[in-house]
């Protein structure tokens, strides 16, 4: 009775160890500032404690016949699901403030993030303090090792460098409208406005490699989401009231390229580029025509068209 409570005791320790270290490392503040730091890294460690403490409880609970565990599990999930609301009631506040938004679509995303990655902590928790009770602690560890590996890969979604080609644009005017090689941005009426422009904004282009990417970027709230992160990480000169100054993307309507232009604090093409690159694809914007068939045949169409 004693090796078994012994072995139990094992199982919800290492489970809860495992579960915080997964938590911890998909711990994440950076450009974005989520989450915010100190006080986003206690309340994120907080919940992952909490979700990893109940989930290494539930194996010994269920050998034990004690289902009273598993309903605080169900419980645990429900104020996950309540997390992510308030979560996004927060930023979508914050969004009231800010001169360049994220958008709604990337709200949603990071508030999801917000709770599925406490799932992932629950899982992990709940897997070593199985391997533990089933095996024994040593493949209780070997388990923890793998399953906060896989976690952190888990975490890798695809970014807008892995869907289209981002290039340099040329900014130019066609009397009042501005354009990027041959997209329309928008008109500047102002003659001083357009000089500082052209002497200190930055055009990029976005060529997607198929229809998948072209139907990414054709979402309004990936492209918010885009505009965002290149202002947040190279700066934006613009201010309350100077709508000239705005960031602004525009699509060629045959071609699917969106043409950027930005007015950065100092001009820098290749960090634009850079910062393009690396914005996520968000989830509300991940779609996939061409794993259609109607999809595929419509490309194949488009294909032989550009051919002939």
């Amino acid at each position: 009775m004693a090796a078994q409570e012994h072995q139990y005791l094992m199982a919800i320790l290492l489970g809860f160890a495992a579960g915080v270290l997964a938590r911890f490392c998909m711990l994440r503040s950076d450009y974005r500032n989520y989450p915010s730091y100190p006080h986003g890294y206690i309340i994120h460690l907080s919940l992952g404690a909490i979700a990893a403490v109940l989930a290494s409880l539930a194996v010994p609970a269920l050998i034990e016949e004690e289902l009273t565990a598993i309903t605080f599990l169900v419980l645990c999930a429900q104020q996950f699901r309540d997390i992510r609301s308030m979560e996004r009631e927060t930023l979508m506040k914050l969004e009231e403030q800010a001169l360049i938004p994220r958008g709604a679509d990337y709200i949603e995303g990071i508030a999801k993030v917000f709770e599925s990655r406490n799932y992932l902590v629950m899982l992990v928790a709940l897997l070593v303090s199985a391997f533990v009770v089933m095996i024994n602690w040593q493949a209780g560890c070997l388990a923890a090792v793998v399953l906060v590996g896989v976690s952190i890969f888990c975490m890798r979604g695809s970014y807008i460098g892995d869907i289209a080609q981002i290039q340099a644009g040329t900014l130019h005017f066609e009397k009042s409208l501005l354009y990027v090689d041959d997209i329309v941005l928008m008109n500047v009426g102002d003659p001083s406005a357009r000089e500082k422009i052209l002497r200190e904004g930055v055009g990029i282009v976005l060529k997607p490699y198929n229809d998948d990417g072209r139907a990414v970027l054709n979402s309004p709230g990936q492209r918010q989401a885009i505009l965002h992160d290149i202002s947040i990480l190279t700066g934006n000169q613009m201010d309350i009231g100077e709508q000239e100054w705005s960031p602004m993307a525009r699509k060629n309507m045959k071609t699917g390229v969106l043409g950027i232009f930005i007015l950065p604090n100092y001009k820098d093409t290749q960090a634009v580029i850079s910062a393009a690159e690396r914005v996520p694809v968000l989830e509300s914007a991940a779609q996939k025509p061409l794993s259609n068939p109607i999809g595929r045949k419509l490309a194949k169409q488009k294909n032989s068209d550009q051919i002939a």
